[in-house]
């Protein structure tokens, strides 16, 4: 990445910066999203650590009293329908007065904090950054062990979609299919006011999430009550808890604290998360039918980032096979090139992402394949340059998708780009 395109990047993330935290995307996402800030700090500690802590503390100010990180903390300073579901759908204000969303996301959020305090160990203590973020990390770990453990294996499951951060995988569609979908007449969607409807879910994937939502809403978004249409149990919501719960134990030496209750949680996760492999990959296991979704998805490759994995050479292998040609298309697709459900438009049904692309590379980089490492981040940096910061691209042609001057891409390519 040469000096020009690091300044282009820290331009998108001071431009998407809004005083306390950084949007995705001013049109298409103009609030703060949870797992987005965890990757934004990523980027941010190069540019101004001081900065990318005050964009995790801001998230963690949206923190429920059980916990949970909502998905979505809502800007007082935008237009309450400028996105949909807005915070009058999701009627969930936290005890600080903060409106939020009531559901979810991937918790990089631990990874993020230690990542960011180790650009500036000396700051990070002046400000007591990681004795004031550790609690409220230990807590979110806490509510998804606790309350998410639906399936009583020791592994979270997601209960929507956006959960995932994969919002319309095909994954998921199977499930989806139980859900009879809110009537388009009920709602008004936002996302297709800034991105084609080529790119985006279908108006009936989008009812079934409003309809999930809904009902998740009206039983108090209590996780022992609702009666879930969906749940399944994600292999990368679970990897990424794996590895965060591994930043937790180096957060907690640092704090001369006790790190092996992280360590036993990371190595009872990483043994549950062997009952979701199969076929040469993972797999998420839907609590319905108690089954394995047979889809093949990028979900199922990030777990190259836990420590020890014993399935790894596996992973690897098909990885770089057929399905997803590692090397051989641009960066790594988010489902099966064979699959019957690819697109390569279509949000998270074919088209690469440069967030997971980040989590593959630093897999790659712990199990020491610096070769495949190497490639990999050559791609990412060259297609972060070529279009403009896209949100994602077509895997075949490298063709800008969704949202320009996105900010987890910017932040991924300025990390990437560090030596």
């Amino acid at each position: 990445m040469t000096a020009s395109i690091r300044q282009q990047a820290a331009r998108v993330l001071l431009g998407n910066w809004t005083g306390h935290s950084t949007v995705p995307s001013h049109s298409l996402y103009p609030h703060q999203w949870s797992w987005d800030s965890a990757f934004i700090a990523i980027g941010l500690r190069h540019l101004s650590p001081r900065r990318a802590q005050v964009e995790l503390e801001s998230l963690l100010g949206s923190q429920w009293a059980d916990g949970r990180i909502p998905h979505i903390s809502f800007s007082p300073a935008v237009a309450r329908d400028a996105y949909f579901p807005g915070p009058d759908f999701w009627q969930a204000v936290t005890q600080g007065g903060v409106e939020t969303s009531g559901i979810i996301q991937p918790p990089v959020h631990a990874l993020a904090a230690w990542l960011t305090h180790l650009a500036d160990s000396d700051e990070s203590v002046r400000r007591n950054f990681l004795a004031r973020v550790y609690p409220k990390l230990v807590a979110w770990h806490a509510y998804l062990r606790d309350r998410r453990d639906l399936g009583g294996r020791g592994l979270v499951a997601i209960v929507h979609p956006w959960e995932s951060g994969m919002d319309n995988s095909p994954a998921w569609d199977a499930a989806l299919a139980r859900v009879e979908p809110a009537p388009l007449e009920s709602f008004t969607r936002r996302d297709t006011d800034h991105a084609s409807d080529s790119d985006r879910p279908t108006d009936l994937d989008y009812g079934r999430y409003v309809q999930l939502a809904a009902t998740y809403r009206d039983h108090g978004y209590d996780d022992g009550r609702t009666p879930f249409a969906f749940a399944l149990e994600d292999p990368c919501f679970n990897a990424l808890l794996i590895a965060s719960e591994h930043a937790l134990a180096e957060i907690a030496s640092a704090l001369s604290l006790d790190p092996v209750p992280h360590l036993k949680a990371a190595a009872a996760l990483t043994s549950s998360l062997s009952t979701l492999f199969a076929d040469g990959i993972f797999e998420a296991r839907d609590l319905e039918s108690e089954r394995l979704v047979a889809a093949g998805t990028i979900s199922g490759l990030v777990p190259l980032i836990v420590p020890g994995l014993v399935e790894a050479e596996e992973l690897l292998a098909t990885a770089c096979g057929p399905r997803f040609r590692f090397g051989e298309v641009r960066m790594v697709p988010s489902y099966d090139l064979t699959g019957p459900a690819f697109e390569p438009g279509r949000y998270w049904r074919g088209p690469s992402w440069f967030n997971t692309a980040w989590l593959i590379h630093r897999g790659l980089v712990g199990l020491g394949r610096t070769d495949l490492a190497a490639t990999l981040r050559t791609d990412v940096l060259e297609l972060a340059a070529t279009t403009g910061f896209a949100e994602y691209v077509d895997p075949h042609t490298g063709e800008p998708r969704g949202a320009r001057d996105f900010s987890w891409t910017a932040a991924l390519a300025l990390d990437l780009e560090q030596p």
